[in-house]
């Protein structure tokens, strides 16, 4: 694929907790060259960044509830909110893994379906840490997401013992039916691991080497 075409699957992401204002524009401008689909930034960040977009094809998506998906139900909703009025239009959400693991799915399927109606015309990604679940848990997860109206299936927080990778791509994509997508994330770092997590259905790349990704491609 040209470098465009796969520009267009990434999620050109900055969630150091060290970032900058200067670190943000960076960022920014960087989308802006190269083309990726969105730039993937923390909440304090949106409204500075929504500045710098202004006018550009570069979407903004934020997070909510990281990394640790432990906040109250309604800090996540109010930080949805607030993403969204500062300019988002993608919100990438982590799931509360303590209760899932307590398995009270009507729980995590109310929190979802709220976030979702939030969101409405946006796009929600909701992030089920994988690195932290079984597989029949993966199935589970993905299964709630799906039923709740998200649009994406994130793998993975990056802030986790692992990060993405096929197996369980291929396990979330057989889990479903509907059209609900994957975004593959965490450990993401080089132009074949990028194609590897394409071709086996992820159709969004959260990564932080979106440069170092893109410069391996030849540019004609």
């Amino acid at each position: 694929m040209h470098r465009k075409n796969i520009a267009n699957y990434i999620d050109h992401t900055l969630l150091k907790s060290e970032a900058t204002s200067s670190d943000i524009h960076n960022l920014c401008q960087e989308a802006m060259k190269y083309h990726f689909h969105s730039i993937c930034i923390n909440p304090y960040w949106v409204q500075d960044a929504a500045m710098h977009l202004k006018n550009s094809h570069v979407n903004i998506c934020s997070v909510v509830g990281f990394p640790l998906g432990t906040n109250k139900s309604s800090i996540k909703l109010n930080e949805i909110e607030a993403c969204l009025l500062d300019g988002a239009n993608e919100i990438d959400m982590v799931m509360n893994i303590g209760e899932f693991k307590n398995k009270n799915y009507d729980k995590i399927a109310n929190e979802l379906n709220k976030a979702r109606e939030l969101t409405q015309n946006k796009i929600i990604k909701i992030i089920i840490e994988t690195s932290l679940l079984s597989e029949k848990e993966i199935v589970i997860a993905s299964k709630i997401v799906e039923s709740s109206g998200g649009d994406f299936i994130k793998t993975s927080t990056g802030f986790g013992k692992n990060g993405a990778n096929t197996k369980n791509i291929l396990l979330i994509l057989n889990s479903i039916n509907s059209k609900t997508q994957v975004k593959a994330s965490g450990g993401i770092k080089s132009l074949k691991q990028l194609n590897n997590m394409l071709n086996a259905g992820a159709q969004r790349i959260g990564t932080s080497y979106s440069v170092i990704i893109m410069e391996e491609i030849p540019s004609s």
